[in-house]
């Protein structure tokens, strides 16, 4: 989708990772974002090749370089962004992504990461940063407290449709399924609105963002509940699309309770990996089965799953409608690859929810 960027034009560094679950900030990047206009990705692994020919089979004309000195000499057009797309578990900068912020701040390019690891709290690379004339954004540090929310009640006067894309684990697609989703409603001719909850959604330009794992646990339902209504007051969309975080029962990224309590979504998408035995990155801890998980949201919230989307790591393009159909066996919920095949059947049974809520409030 095309649009002008909010930021400028961007390279996102993610060596050693891109094509791997710790560089799914990069990902996210390479597929869209509002935010920049993404000119290149750094891994000398996939280097010479098409981003979106290595992520998804599908050429999106956003190279990748081995370098930025690559990236530098062979892009027609000038970066003024050089954008962390790591995600390593615990959000740490290896050493090497030192050693490429450094060089980037020398090229004269701005500085914008979400990682735990908080480049402007690193003196050598805050003092380089001044010298240079750039500024360094640290996505995941949490504002100020006295600009932070405490749960009102407030969200019990949204009354568009709410819909809640939560995962059965960690870097499993939701966010990618989210906006996929989103696209796919305005296509249809309706106004929906993306509530970012991670550092990525907010590279991609959610208006209505928050960073849930940073944020001071105290107010992380007030923080969500802000952002469901302000996008509801400010926009007045047909639909409110909610990322999830993690999932209910990672053991550790526990997500989705206060998103379901406090964003309080009419229903829910469950994304799902049929080829999923373990919780990402911790063998030995099983992953939890689908109508486990279903239930698990039921008794939490009372909200219903009304749809499984299925991430197809592991499975040839031919397995794919017939994990959909499995998964169906399995649950009695359609099943849908929105990256594969697109939203459009996903979008469709959604309106018809939106239609049954718009004749409630009448």
């Amino acid at each position: 989708m095309s649009t002008t960027p909010l930021d400028g034009n961007a390279i996102v560094y993610a060596d050693g990772a891109f094509n791997t679950p710790n560089g799914k900030t990069a990902h996210g990047l390479a597929r869209f974002t509002r935010r920049y206009r993404v000119i290149g990705i750094i891994d000398r692994q996939y280097a010479g090749q098409d981003s979106g020919q290595v992520l998804d089979g599908k050429p999106n004309g956003i190279p990748v370089y081995s370098c930025l000195q690559e990236a530098l000499e062979q892009s027609d057009l000038r970066p003024r962004y050089f954008v962390i797309g790591l995600a390593p578990d615990g959000g740490r900068l290896p050493v090497a992504g030192r050693t490429a912020i450094r060089e980037a701040i020398q090229a004269g390019l701005n500085i914008d990461s979400g990682l735990h690891d908080f480049i402007s709290n690193d003196p050598d690379l805050r003092e380089a940063a001044n010298q240079y004339g750039v500024s360094i954004r640290d996505v995941r540090k949490t504002p100020d407290r006295d600009q932070l929310h405490f749960f009102t009640g407030d969200i019990e006067e949204v009354d568009c449709l709410k819909i809640a894309v939560l995962g059965t684990d960690s870097a499993i697609g939701k966010r990618t399924t989210a906006w996929l989703i989103v696209h796919g409603l305005e296509a249809a001719g309706y106004a929906a609105q993306m509530i970012g909850t991670g550092q990525t959604g907010w590279m991609q330009g959610a208006k209505y963002s928050m960073i849930m794992d940073s944020c001071i646990n105290d107010f992380v339902s007030g923080e969500i509940e802000h952002a469901v209504v302000s996008a509801y007051r400010n926009e007045k969309p047909d639909v409110i699309v909610i990322e999830g975080q993690g999932s209910l029962m990672n053991p550790a990224y526990p997500g989705g309770f206060e998103i379901l309590a406090a964003g309080r979504p009419d229903f829910v998408v469950l994304q799902h990996a049929p080829t999923r035995r373990e919780y990402d990155g911790f063998p030995g801890y099983r992953l939890h089965s689908l109508p486990e998980q279903i239930h698990a949201i039921k008794v939490v919230s009372g909200r219903e799953v009304i749809a499984i989307t299925l991430n197809h790591e592991g499975l040839e393009a031919g397995a794919i409608e017939g994990a959909c159909r499995q998964v169906t066996e399995e649950t009695g919920l359609p099943c849908y690859d929105v990256l594969a095949h697109g939203p459009d059947a996903l979008v469709k049974q959604i309106t018809t929810y939106l239609r049954a809520n718009a004749d409630n409030r009448n």
